[in-house]
Order: C-alpha cells, then sequence, then structure tokens
C-alpha cells in the first residue's frame, strides 16, 4: 500500500501535464488567418515587438491604392526564428520605415491584421522572408 500514493500523484502529475499539452499546441495555431489570400499591405512602422513567442508590427497603411490609411497589426514567427532562417535582427526594421508587407488576412474582414510573409524596406528594396519552412536550411534541425 505504500506505493499507492506515489504512483497516484505520479498519475495527477502526468494528467495535468497532458491537460496542458492542448493549451500549448492551440496557441500555435494559424487558423485565424486566411492562408489561401496574399495581400500587399503598404505603409509606415508605427511599432515594434521584438519579443517571443511571435514578432509584431503595427503598420499604418492601406492595401488598396485610394484608401485611407489605417492601422494593420502584423504577426510572424519568432525573433530567434527570423535571426536564424532569414537574417532579420532586431534593427533590421524600424518605427518610421516605409514598408511593404506581403500577408495572409485575418479571416474575420472587421478585423485588420495579418500573418506577415515578407517585408520589404521601401528605402532600399531589402526583403526579409518570414517563413521559416519556406527558408530551411539542411543543417537546422
Amino acid at each position: 500500500m505504500k506505493r499507492l500514493p506515489g504512483t497516484l500523484a505520479l498519475f495527477c502529475t502526468l494528467i495535468g501535464l497532458a491537460a496542458g499539452i492542448g493549451t500549448v499546441a492551440a496557441h500555435h495555431s494559424a487558423a485565424m488567418f486566411d492562408q489561401t489570400k496574399l495581400l500587399t499591405l503598404t505603409g509606415s512602422v508605427v511599432e515594434l515587438r521584438w519579443t517571443n513567442p511571435h514578432v509584431t508590427m503595427l503598420v499604418n497603411g492601406t492595401v488598396k491604392d485610394g484608401d485611407q490609411p489605417s492601422d494593420w497589426l502584423m504577426e510572424t514567427t519568432s525573433p530567434g526564428n527570423l535571426m536564424r532562417v532569414s537574417g532579420w535582427g532586431r534593427n533590421s526594421v524600424r518605427v518610421g520605415d516605409k514598408v511593404v508587407i506581403d500577408m495572409a488576412p485575418l479571416r474575420d474582414p472587421e478585423k485588420q491584421g495579418g500573418l506577415m510573409k515578407k517585408v520589404t524596406l521601401a528605402a532600399t528594396g531589402q526583403s526579409f522572408d518570414t517563413n521559416i519552412r519556406d527558408q530551411e536550411k539542411p543543417d537546422i534541425e
């Protein structure tokens, strides 16, 4: 009977860990983005958050010529992935930069945001891809 408390504690711990896995996996879903559409946003960087788990960028711009500029929230992968695969660093894009962004928009047409696929600096033409799967290198596991 002495083994029962230890076994019960182990069982409860495993159940707790298993319950949390669904929450963690759900965080990385891209279901909110319409991957069948590709829009081009042209505007200026208002804010850049170079933080884990995702780099985000607030851009004031438009997807159609003649539209009134508005704020769009762009999301992409982690800073480590961007640095390792595409060469994009913390200071590659700065607040105030004019940019052209290829993105998969949010499925909800009432919200302005998207999954950033590529950002191009208008001043230099330098581009940074953000899709790590398209940029995989053989030596990256």
